[in-house]
């Protein structure tokens, strides 16, 4: 269900870890910065973002919401095909998984959830 994976942070915007081949490992400080900024996430709806120069529409915006903390979006314009991907709010850090081609945004969003809870059991 998943092809790639990455473990972000906002204090600074780094990346801490990600899955050594995938194309995660390329998200940028802005990229980090930009997705995980409280203030003018309205923009992010119209203007989409970019993810390890990856285009991507924002499909589901609950980071901010307590209990839910997920965030949920789509690669766009890419010959192989759009991906699902999903980033989840674990304390102080973030997970970021991308889906492999045609796994849908919901199944997704539930995987990265529990890999979130087993993440957080490790804290």
């Amino acid at each position: 269900m998943c092809c790639d994976a990455a473990i972000i942070t906002n204090s600074p915007p780094w990346l801490l870890a990600s899955y050594p081949e995938g194309n995660l490992l390329q998200l940028t400080q802005e990229e980090i910065q930009i997705l995980l900024a409280r203030e003018g996430r309205e923009k992010l709806f119209l203007q989409g973002i970019t993810l390890a120069g990856t285009k991507c529409l924002l499909i589901r915006d609950n980071l901010y919401t307590e209990g839910n903390n997920t965030m949920d979006l789509r690669t766009k314009g890419q010959s192989r095909g759009s991906q699902a991907v999903t980033v989840v709010q674990i304390e102080s850090v973030y997970l970021v998984v991308m889906g492999q081609k045609g796994t849908e945004g919901g199944p997704l969003n539930l995987k990265a959830f529990e890999m979130a809870g087993y993440i957080k059991e490790g804290f």
